[in-house]
């Protein structure tokens, strides 16, 4: 399961991050409302949950609340808030919140209070993502390559989904760094393009399906 944390505390963000990781989730982390809201409507089922702070810069978490399902956008989201700040507790739940946390808040509840959101019924059927004779669950994290198992690791897993996520688009080597991995990460400069290499060896694709656009990134052949 993938998490987006919209928190402009960087490093109550990365906290999260890191304690969301070790119970086993994918997270992304962002730090700007309107960065949030467009990443969000491109990458439109990117995530399963969003933990989405109110006060922000850019623009505020009941605004992007609103905007994501004024798109049509159903992805739970948890709406972190004031301890004592009915009214904004309120607001963001007729923005179309799922669920509200006041700061401060212990870690375990958090993770209990994402679970339950993940546990909900979404309305919406279970999709494969398929590229040529790649087949990819995002659910269940498993990937078949001409009906074969393919065991990847976290990393190459999630590079793998957002090439599938948006094919025939050249996708740039820093919008795959920046999905995943964290910002301030210290990789080597050359980690996606390894990270490339090793899916390609596992999938036996010689560069037809994950085609390399040289100087900018790479694309998902249909």
């Amino acid at each position: 399961m993938k998490i987006l944390i919209v928190e402009d505390n960087e490093k109550l963000a990365r906290s999260l991050r890191i304690g969301l990781e070790q119970e086993g989730f994918a997270v992304d982390c962002l730090f700007d409302g309107l960065i949030a809201e467009r990443r969000v409507l491109v990458n439109r089922d990117s995530y399963d949950t969003i933990v989405l702070d109110l006060m922000l810069p850019g623009k505020d978490g009941v605004a992007v609340c609103r905007a994501w399902r004024g798109e049509g956008i159903t992805t739970p989201i948890l709406m972190l808030t004031a301890r004592d700040a009915t009214g904004d507790k309120v607001s963001g739940l007729n923005a179309g919140a799922d669920d509200y946390l006041a700061k401060p808040f212990s870690f375990d509840e958090l993770v209990a209070r994402v679970r339950a959101l993940l546990r909900r019924p979404q309305g919406k059927p279970h999709m494969l993502l398929t590229a040529g004779n790649i087949t990819l669950d995002p659910q269940t994290r498993r990937v078949h390559s001409s009906g074969r198992e393919i065991a990847l690791t976290l990393k190459e897993f999630m590079v793998l989904e957002y090439l599938m996520r948006n094919k025939n688009q050249v996708i740039t080597r820093d919008d795959l760094y920046d999905h995943a991995w964290d910002f301030a990460d210290s990789s080597l400069s050359n980690t996606v393009d390894v990270h490339v290499k090793n899916i390609r060896k596992k999938l036996k694709d010689n560069g037809k399906i994950i085609q390399t656009i040289r100087g900018v990134g790479y694309k998902m052949a249909a």
